[in-house]
């Protein structure tokens, strides 16, 4: 619900998740079979494994795990919120209420389900109602894109009054609301928002896991094919935002909250028995991503930095207590960002967590076709990547808050608006590429490197690949 939501609250910037989920399409194919081979090769499992197999660097491979977790907070937020955008229409709390308990009951009842959810079943949970979710999801959003613009008089009529609300001067910035279609100073920001986010969605460990849980490379190509059906219903989806404005929701209500447009939108558009389906389809569809998410890092935690630094002769079951609390450590931490930040354009939530988990690209995705980078430059790029971005994030005021206001500043140098996490990465490359020169010309060491030219192209059937990755920690 926050790409609708986007923009509902801004307009046509909203749309750049469209083409992002495009971009996504051919990176997928260049780089996953790749990671695919070489880890069911070596026994990877997470990003991390192969970052320390790869450059034989346990700081290298701890800075891509504590990446992985701070980052996957966030996008477990952004899920939060839209279980909590539900609850809040449907009347559980919530509102304008002072009392901070009624007001946050929604939020606190969201997370004790995720919590509840996958404490006990672990990734079971996520897995058997994961049909369930797409099936909802797509019936819902098939109906609304038919159903809606007919009550409210075609797209036309929709279009008309979504761009003069949208031009209409808001008080608190002195600036339009925003665009029905963006113009040529929005370029940059459109631009940079959609690459930095094609870039970092297959950074994060519950992508990497998903991907490595395949049976073959051609799996992976093939299970890409769904993607261009993805984007067509994301722009689908992102349409529901213009119809919120023609139906008037949130209407002539100071600082209304954009989170609730959509489930707002349905509650008004749809017989009460299907705007039940609909929230049943957001809530769902919210769950079983954040379920996942949670694991991953949990998972990732637990191999990477507890096993690998704090306690290696871990046993099995102790893997597990430790997955499963770290699990949910990762949703407290998901909770802490939704209280502390501004809900009301939520996805800034993931464009955070894109922020910082883009500064591993180089790490990987480098790591799969060359070994020029050095280890150390590879690390001190990360370093300085990971500064700018938090503080260039945390200096980003808007009207409801004064800092991580949002994820796009003024780019150094080019005078343009541009996302913060694509600036980042330009410039954490560009000290991991300075100081590889400078690093190999003074002869620092190396770390050792256990792959092999032929392991990136290593298929099921070839001599040492594992049909199956080594498993999780039980209960996960």
């Amino acid at each position: 619900m926050a790409v609708p939501a986007a923009v509902y609250a801004a307009g046509a910037s909203g749309f750049f998740a469209v083409p992002y989920t495009i971009l996504v399409y051919p990176l997928i194919f260049c780089f996953l079979p790749r990671l695919w081979s070489v880890s069911h090769r070596h026994g990877y499992v997470t990003p991390s494994d192969f970052v320390r197999g790869r450059y034989g660097s346990k700081g290298l491979s701890l800075a891509v795990a504590v990446t992985g977790l701070l980052a996957t907070m966030p996008y477990i937020a952004l899920q939060l919120v839209g279980i909590q955008a539900v609850l809040d229409v449907m009347g559980v709390g919530g509102g304008a209420s002072s009392n901070w308990f009624v007001k946050d009951l929604p939020l606190l009842i969201a997370f004790a389900v995720l919590a509840a959810y996958t404490y006990s079943s672990g990734l079971r949970a996520p897995a058997l109602i994961a049909f369930v979710k797409d099936a909802l999801i797509y019936i819902v959003i098939a109906v609304a894109i038919i159903y809606i613009p007919i009550r409210l008089g075609g797209f036309s009529h929709i279009f008309h009054t979504a761009g003069e609300t949208l031009a209409k001067v808001n008080p608190a910035t002195g600036k339009p609301r925003g665009e029905l279609a963006s113009g040529p100073k929005a370029q940059w920001a459109y631009g940079t928002l959609a690459l930095g986010s094609a870039l970092a969605l297959f950074m994060y460990p519950h992508s990497i896991t998903a991907t490595l849980s395949s049976r073959s490379r051609n799996v992976v190509r093939r299970n890409t094919t769904i993607l261009p059906l993805y984007s067509l219903m994301l722009g689908l989806l992102a349409m529901l935002g213009f119809m919120a404005i023609a139906a008037g929701v949130g209407k002539g209500v100071k600082g209304y909250n954009g989170q609730l447009a959509i489930p707002q939108l349905f509650l008004d558009m749809f017989p009460s028995w299907f705007a039940g389906v609909a929230f049943a389809a957001i809530g769902i569809g919210a769950l079983v991503p954040a379920a996942i998410m949670s694991i991953a890092a949990a998972n990732l935690f637990t191999r990477n930095v507890y096993k690998d630094l704090i306690k290696p002769d871990a046993t099995a079951a102790q893997e597990t207590k430790v997955s499963k609390l770290v699990s949910l450590v990762v949703k407290v931490g998901a909770l802490i960002f939704v209280l502390t930040m501004d809900k009301t354009v939520a996805i800034n939530f993931q464009l955070l967590g894109g922020i910082w988990i883009l500064q591993t690209f180089p790490s990987l995705v480098a790591g799969l076709y060359t070994r020029w980078f050095h280890r150390w430059a590879l690390l001190a790029g990360w370093a300085v990547g990971m500064v700018y971005g938090t503080w260039a994030a945390w200096s980003v005021a808007s009207p409801t808050q004064k800092h991580f206001g949002g994820s796009s500043k003024l780019i150094p140098g080019i005078g343009q608006i541009g996302y913060i996490g694509m600036t980042a990465f330009v410039l954490n490359v560009v000290v991991a590429v300075v100081l590889t020169v400078v690093l190999r010309a003074v002869g620092a060491p190396d770390g050792a490197d256990e792959t092999t030219r032929d392991d990136y192209t290593a298929d099921i059937g070839d001599p040492g690949v594992q049909q199956e990755r080594p498993l999780a920690p039980a209960g996960h």
